[in-house]
């Protein structure tokens, strides 16, 4: 006769519809209710269900536990069985304290997710360029004046550096990029690329964008001038950047840029999602779409 495998906070159990048959308690301890509430968060199987479920026909209401049973999501059983926390020396406090210290491990993965450290990059790279750009401006000024050599050269050096280290960024945002979302780097390019991640928050925020969205990242201004004063709506913003869109003939960007965003938003949902490599799929709709275009 089948058994109902059910998982709480504080154990997994197995019961016959009626009755406990069997039980497996997780340690009373903070640490390890949060270890096991993380695994099931991220759709694992704990070792104590693969325990209890072992030479054992089961019926289960997760998904996440199908290759340990027979899937139904109907039946009332599951709800109807009470297990109560307290009747096995759990207390409420624990499950609060573990549901804080998990609440704490999303928030550190999520700091330390590669996406946000991109981000990070690119908003340094700007950093960087603009304080090149300043220190520039002031070198040619100066230099308009007699000066002594051994007065320069150290703001030249220091221009040197700062140079020296916005493509040493470029070199590790291209390097990280193409790992991270390698799909959406052969598409638009691994630059373009974070800085569009930087615009748009993140890997899965890009990815639950529609492609119209996506074709204006970094053009907010303009669509805000548009919405307040009228005019024209801008039809590109940060993958205006991308040569087949930059260098193509005014009458044809904006197709160009609409072709460019559908794609970018299907590269980045397998970036994100999939992780399928769709690379070469994707730049022959692309060539053969931007031929159709320069036709007509």
């Amino acid at each position: 006769m089948a058994q109902y495998l059910i998982t709480k906070w504080f154990g997994t159990f197995l019961c016959d519809g009626t009755s406990i048959q069997k039980e497996i308690l997780f340690p009373k301890d903070v640490k390890e209710i949060m270890r096991r509430l993380r695994d099931i968060e991220k759709n694992m199987i704990l070792a104590e269900e693969e325990t209890l479920a072992k030479k054992t026909e089961v019926l289960i209401n997760e998904r996440r536990l199908q290759p340990l049973g027979s899937y139904v999501n109907d039946d009332s059983t599951f709800q109807d069985i009470l297990i109560r926390p307290e009747d096995y020396g759990f207390t409420s406090e624990l499950l609060h304290d573990a549901s804080l210290l998990l609440a704490q491990e999303r928030v550190d993965e999520q700091l330390q997710s590669e996406d946000l450290q991109v981000i990070q990059m690119v908003n340094a790279l700007d950093d960087l360029v603009q304080t090149a750009n300043l220190l520039s401006e002031r070198l040619s000024c100066w230099a308009m004046l007699p000066t002594a050599k051994n007065k320069v050269k150290p703001f030249e050096k220091t221009i040197t550096a700062v140079n020296d280290e916005i493509q040493r960024l470029q070199d590790q945002i291209e390097l990280d990029m193409r790992t991270l979302a390698p799909n959406t780097s052969a598409i638009i390019g691994p630059l373009i690329g974070a800085r569009l991640l930087a615009v748009a928050g993140g890997m899965q925020r890009m990815a639950l964008m529609p492609a119209s969205t996506i074709q204006i990242l970094g053009a907010e201004k303009a669509l805000f001038r548009f919405k307040k004063e009228g005019g024209k709506p801008p039809k590109h913003g940060v993958i205006f950047q991308h040569p087949s869109i930059n260098g193509a003939p005014k009458m044809e960007r904006g197709k160009i840029a609409r072709l460019f965003a559908t794609k970018i938003s299907t590269a980045i949902k397998a970036d994100f999602f999939t992780k399928r490599d769709i690379r070469s799929e994707l730049q022959k709709d692309i060539t053969e779409r931007l031929q159709e275009i320069r036709k007509k």
